[in-house]
């Protein structure tokens, strides 16, 4: 008989974190299960009494190092996935933030590395297709304040 995984709703937030004068982003690596490094942008989950906002920018500090300001909202990305024998529904809302300070740092425990990408160069280096889109907005927005 299969057991029935418990369904679980979570909400995060993040964002991508740009560097306007050296036209480049912050980005994560994570190892996956299979010991592949995978880059994505900073994120996680909000705690009580924060709103996304305020969790974009905790979360790409505690996890690139770099303070930012949030510039607008790039979109969310929702996906699905099994840990802990629970079926995870994750909605994760991103926002596009302008590096304010501090250093790049991998110190987090969940981050193995982070980097400075260039603009034209962080869409390939992503390793998901919901960030990847969320690029494409980032780089639309900025090309309209250029």
């Amino acid at each position: 008989m299969r057991r029935r995984l418990t369904k679980v709703e979570e909400t995060s937030a993040g964002g991508l974190v740009v560097d306007l004068a050296q036209r480049r982003a912050a980005l994560i690596g994570r190892l996956d299960r299979r010991g592949r490094l995978l880059w994505s942008l900073p994120k996680g989950h909000i705690e009580a009494g924060e709103t996304s906002e305020d969790a974009a920018v905790r979360e790409v500090e505690e996890e690139t190092g770099i303070r930012g300001a949030v510039m607008a909202p790039l979109g969310t990305v929702d996906f699905w996935f099994v840990a802990e024998d629970r079926r995870v529904h994750k909605t994760v809302h991103h926002y596009l933030l302008e590096a304010l300070g501090g250093e790049l740092s991998d110190a987090d425990v969940e981050v193995t590395e982070v980097a400075w990408v260039p603009l034209d160069q962080v869409r390939e280096r992503l390793a998901y297709d919901g960030e990847r889109r969320l690029v494409d907005a980032a780089r639309e927005l900025l090309s309209d304040t250029a």
